[in-house]
């Protein structure tokens, strides 16, 4: 899967998606630090132990770079910048009942503003499945040349659903 550029001075607005999805008691922010334990549970038991690892990473930076969106009080998808390396996208997902209504994108579009704010003219969306999805929410291109891009030499997974 290769790497995308995204050009963040481009990027759509999305206090729009955001007061969209609040109206269907759906909340997109910033995590808090007391977010981090029920958010890796939620990553672990829904994705992986290692994208939980690498959330785990985006909870250590300040400010925090790990958005999540939240239904009924309980974590619903998670989306991480400057987590694995600086200037990245991801991990994100959501949970697969959530699906189709707007949450990645919303998800997305809130973490890559968040880079923006912290200095950055570009993200990098590393071993990106969904090309076109990426394409159409931020205006990604492919970084031709990009595979296998920064996730080679991994560790075993385990099986893990998920893992790279």
């Amino acid at each position: 899967m290769p790497d995308l550029l995204v050009p963040l001075y481009k990027l759509a607005a999305v206090e729009d998606e955001l007061t969209r999805l609040r109206a269907e008691g759906i909340v997109v922010r910033r995590a808090f630090p007391f977010d981090l334990s029920r958010t890796r549970r939620f990553i672990a038991q829904t994705f992986s132990e290692s994208w939980a690892d690498e959330t785990e990473a985006g909870f250590a930076r300040q400010p925090i770079t790990c958005w999540i969106a939240i239904s009924e009080q309980k974590v619903i998808g998670f989306a991480c910048v400057d987590a694995t390396m600086r200037g990245f996208f991801g991990p994100t997902g959501v949970e697969p009942t959530f699906r189709g209504r707007g949450i990645g994108a919303a998800l997305l579009l809130s973490a890559l503003h968040g880079l923006k704010e912290m200095g950055y003219g570009y993200g990098i969306i590393a071993g990106a499945g969904p090309v076109a999805f990426y394409e159409k929410c931020c205006g990604a291109t492919v970084i031709e040349g990009s595979e296998p891009g920064i996730y080679v030499d991994m560790l075993d997974s385990d099986g893990e659903e998920g893992s790279r």
